[in-house]
This record gives C-alpha cells, structure tokens and sequence, in this order.
C-alpha cells in the first residue's frame, strides 16, 4: 500500500492517550479524582485476587493514577507470560474469530499471570490496567467506551475516520481499506480477537484525524492547561531517556544518551505507531508501521527525522 494521509490504521497503544484524554475530562467535571480507588467503581467480583504480590492483596490500593502511569504493580496481558500454557498472543493467533470482553481479558489475567510489585512502588507497562480504566469510564458514564470516546472526542474534533475497531464504526466510511497489520508475519488485519486491546488501544484512525487530535491537545482545546499539566507532571521512569505520565510518555534529556534535541511528548505503540509533538520545532510526528514488534524502529524514525529537521 502506498502511504496515504487518509489510511485508516490500527493505532495501537497511543490509545492510551485518548483514554487518559477522557479521564482528564471526567476529572474536570469532578466525576472522578485522580486519588480515588480502583474499588470505588468496579465490581469486587472482578477485582477478586486482581493485585496479590507475595501473598498479600493490594487491589484496594490501587487508584486511578496508578493505573495511567503504570505503576499499579498490575500484570500485562500483552507483554508478560503465563508459568504455564499460552501466552494472550498465542490465542489471538490461534482463535483469530474470538470476540474478547474487557471482562474475560482481565480475568484471564487475574487467572494466569502475576503482580510485579505493591502499588506505587515500581513501573510496571500494563494494558490490563488500560482495560480497567475503560470499564471505569463506562461505569461512570453509563455509556459503553466507544460511544464516549465518540461523543467528547472524535466528534467535536470531526475526527470522522475514527472509530473503535470491531465495536463501532466510523462517522464517514473511508474510501481506502484500513492498512494492513502483521504480526509474526501474519496479515491479522481482520482478527476479531484484536478486541483484546479496548481501552488499551483498539483505535482505528488516520494521520489526518490524529492530527487533529494532537493539536486540540497541544492548544488545551480539549483539556484545561492545568489537566494537561497535571498529566505531565506525575512522571514514572519507563526506560532510559522516556518517562511516562497519565498516558503520555516523555522524550527527555539524558546526558551523553539523549540529546535535547529529541525533547517531545505523546504516545506509540506495539504495531510501530507514533503520536508526538516536538515543542522546540513545534512539530508532529504521526505514523505507523503497521506490524508487531515494530516499536524501536518506529522511534528509530522519529529521531531520524528530527536530526533532518535540525539541521
């Protein structure tokens, strides 16, 4: 396929950002708070046994801001393996017309993988985690997830080529098929099971529509300054050089590693996607890769094409 700024693609884990987007909104309108519990708005049915870490419970602890920076101490349903049987991504593969609920994603995680550490203590990448947010959104809002991301953001954005994949469908239907995605070198493109992402990042859009996006964002058109600030502000250490806050990781100066230069903030993803914005050159950068695994040399490009436009 040729690259088309009006491609629908899968985007990944820069969902997150959009589900962070949304919490930010709940919290201006005071529905929510970023210290509130996990428990305060979910069933104790599927939070049983949800954070046991060396034989103590910790599911009571978590709070929302554990959950959008990642430091809840939570498994990841993508990322970690099972002691025992097949990992999440062996059964997307193996079941491709499997249609998963948020609900059975986290109880198959509660059932076969393991906490990493009580609640505030460490950074821990948890889509299990993005998952419980969006059932938080729901409750909240008695709305399902994708017609919330419908109503306060893709539509007062006239983000017309977004839509969640597989649980609703885009405003205007585009002329081009959405791109391709691999994973282990499979087209999974039409994989029912992809509904494994939901709040995680189960976004379908276009470079066009992202844009739109980011720039509400950078010029506080959809969120106050200070929920922006705030979402910057609560910094966990993901790797060397990147941070992440709620749902936005962070380029940063590290000294002989990470030159000032690659300074920006946004999200990716899995599938080789990117959504940042550069303030210094008051630049985006929005793409995908469209395959699994693609993660590195997705941000490989987005360095690459800030020492072009350096220069």
């Amino acid at each position: 396929m040729v690259a088309n700024a009006q491609q629908p693609f899968f985007i990944a884990s820069i969902g997150k950002l959009f589900t962070a987007v949304l919490i930010g909104l709940m919290v201006e309108k005071k529905l929510i708070s970023y210290e509130d519990t996990l428990s305060s708005y979910l069933d104790q049915e599927l939070l049983q046994n949800l954070h046991v870490y060396k034989g103590i419970d910790y599911t009571q602890d978590i709070t929302i801001k554990h959950l959008l920076n990642h430091t809840s101490g939570l498994n990841c349903f993508l990322e970690d393996k099972p002691k025992q049987g097949k990992s999440i991504l062996d059964l997307v593969f193996d079941e491709p017309s499997r249609f998963w609920t948020p609900q059975e994603i986290i109880q198959w995680s509660t059932a076969h993988l393991k906490s990493h550490f009580p609640p505030g203590k460490g950074f821990h990448y948890s889509d299990t985690g993005y998952n419980l947010l969006g059932l938080i959104i729901e409750r909240i809002t008695t709305n399902s997830f994708h017609e919330v991301l419908q109503q306060h953001i893709f539509e007062p954005l006239d983000m017309n080529n977004s839509y969640l994949i597989h649980r609703s469908e885009p405003t205007t239907s585009s002329q081009l098929p959405m791109a391709h995605l691999y994973g282990r070198n499979i087209n999974m493109t039409d994989y029912l099971s992809l509904s494994i992402s939901y709040a995680g990042g189960e976004i379908v859009s276009t470079n066009e529509d992202l844009l739109k996006f980011m720039k509400a964002l950078v010029q506080y058109k959809i969120l106050k300054k200070d929920t922006l600030n705030n979402m910057k502000k609560d910094w966990a250490k993901f790797t060397l050089g990147i941070d992440y806050g709620y749902g936005i990781m962070n380029f940063k100066t590290v000294p002989l590693f990470m030159p000032q230069k690659y300074n920006m903030w946004g999200n990716a993803g899995s599938t080789g996607t990117f959504l940042f914005y550069h303030p210094n050159l008051d630049t985006y950068l929005i793409g995908s890769l469209n395959h699994f695994r693609y993660n590195r040399k997705a941000i490989m490009l987005m360095l690459k094409t800030i020492d072009i436009l350096s220069k």
